[in-house]
This record gives C-alpha cells, sequence and structure tokens, in this order.
C-alpha cells in the first residue's frame, strides 16, 4: 500500500440490477494511488474500467468496501477528483474561456477571479491564445486540451481519465501523452486513466494495472521503471517491448 495514498480503494464491489437478478461488474477490488503517481488501467472490453472511475470519482456508490481521496470517504462526488471523458462535453455555443470558466461559475466564484484561474489553466496545457474560439474552430486534440484545463480549474488532487485520446490519430495522441506527463511535472497531480492500448499504458504509466473479464479484480500489476520524463523513442526499446508483453500475457491475448 502506498503510504501516501491520494486514491485508496479497497475491496470495493458493485453491481447493477438486470432481469432476473443482479450483475456484479465489480468484486472486491482494492488498490491504491500514490502522490503524483501515474496508474494506466487496461483490461478486456466491458470489464468495468469505467465503472471504476465512476466509483473513484464518486459518481456511484459502491455496494460492498470503500473509495477514500485524500483519506477521506465522501457521501457523493469527491472535490477532489476531476474528471475528464472520452468526449471533450464542451458547451458549442460557448467560447473556449467561457466553457473552462464553467465549473467555477457553478460554483459561484466572481466572474474575474473564474476568469484568471481558467486563463492560467489554459497556459498550462499550452492554449493560451485561444479563448475567443469555439469548439468547432478546434483540432480535436485541443478540444480534449481544453477539456484538460476545465478539469483543472478547481485544482484537484486526482484526474480521472477516461480513454481520453481515443478518438485522435496517431500523431495527436502521442504529443498529448507526453503533455500529461509534462503536466505531471509541473502540477504534481495524481493521474489514474483507462485505456485500451497497451502502448500508451506503458507509454504514460508509472504502474499499469491489468484487470480480469467481469467481475472486475487487480489481475496483475506491471511497474513501468522509465522514470517521469519520456519520449515517444522509448517503445522502440526491448524494455518496453518485454513490458508490453507481460500485460498482454495477463489479458490472455
Amino acid at each position: 500500500m502506498k503510504s501516501t495514498a491520494v486514491l485508496d480503494l479497497r475491496g470495493v464491489g458493485y453491481s447493477y440490477p438486470q432481469t432476473g437478478g443482479l450483475s456484479t461488474v465489480v468484486r472486491d477490488l482494492t488498490f491504491q494511488v500514490g502522490t503524483a503517481e501515474i496508474v494506466g488501467i487496461v483490461g478486456p472490453s466491458g470489464c468495468g474500467k469505467t465503472t471504476i472511475l465512476k466509483l473513484a470519482a464518486g459518481l456511484i456508490r459502491p455496494d460492498a468496501g470503500a473509495v477514500l481521496v485524500n483519506g477521506h470517504q465522501g457521501p457523493g462526488v469527491h472535490a477532489d477528483v476531476g474528471y475528464i471523458f472520452q468526449d471533450p462535453r464542451l458547451l458549442p455555443w460557448r467560447t473556449v474561456i467561457e466553457n473552462v470558466m464553467l465549473p467555477l461559475q457553478v460554483q459561484h466564484a466572481s466572474r474575474p477571479q473564474a476568469r484568471l484561474t481558467a486563463e492560467r489553466a489554459l497556459a498550462v496545457v499550452g492554449l493560451p491564445d485561444v479563448n475567443q474560439h469555439y469548439p468547432a474552430e478546434l483540432s480535436g486534440g485541443m478540444r480534449q486540451r481544453v477539456a484538460i484545463a476545465r478539469a483543472l480549474t478547481y485544482d484537484p488532487a486526482i484526474l480521472l481519465m477516461d480513454e481520453p485520446f481515443a478518438a485522435l490519430d496517431a500523431i495527436s495522441r502521442e504529443k498529448l501523452n507526453l503533455e500529461i506527463l509534462a503536466l505531471r511535472q509541473a502540477t504534481s497531480k495524481t493521474i489514474v486513466f483507462v485505456t485500451h492500448s497497451i502502448n500508451e499504458a506503458v507509454l504514460m504509466a508509472d504502474r499499469v494495472l491489468v484487470l480480469s473479464p467481469r467481475p472486475a479484480m487487480v489481475r496483475r500489476e506491471v511497474e513501468v521503471p522509465f522514470g517521469p520524463e519520456r519520449e515517444c523513442a522509448i517503445q522502440d526499446s526491448v524494455e518496453f517491448a518485454h513490458l508490453t508483453g507481460l500485460i498482454r500475457e495477463a489479458m490472455d491475448y
């Protein structure tokens, strides 16, 4: 167990009703994520990866076990968690700056303060000059960076990312992978991300959790020893191939 765990899942279980009874999605799931750590989650399609992120965020409550964020178990959505979806979910009628300001406006922050915070968040993700653009005027990668900036506005301790780059081309995807690594370096955010790409998991993560088929449990944990600063070229290394092979083996490929 991480001594400085920011996210701590302890024996978590979750089921939902269906015709004829309950369908168990997660069973006795236990793992921890430390401060400024990046953890990737991979597993078979439909095994419960997104459900795990929703449990971690407090969007749904477990039937068994506990989910702790910074040592606390809240009754609802965790204030210390930012959630980034596969679809950026930007409002098309609002400009970039207005989209990023939205969470702060919901929290009744003053407009000047909300704007200043949003401008700083956009600078962190490398988009200081698109404030007045609309989402339709941006590339897919830029829209996803706006979504990340929006999640950063209230300074969450943890960023949960649900396949945020799945819809992007390979070049844009790798660029954003490296930008997330740089974001971690700049902000010390703890990041948990779900992906179907084993290469992406190894490129970005400090640890990769391999899940079993539903009901999801951690089948294997793979440590990634590359350090915090990485380049795409590590994908050509023998060690990278070895790590991706371990994960494929654990998934019964």
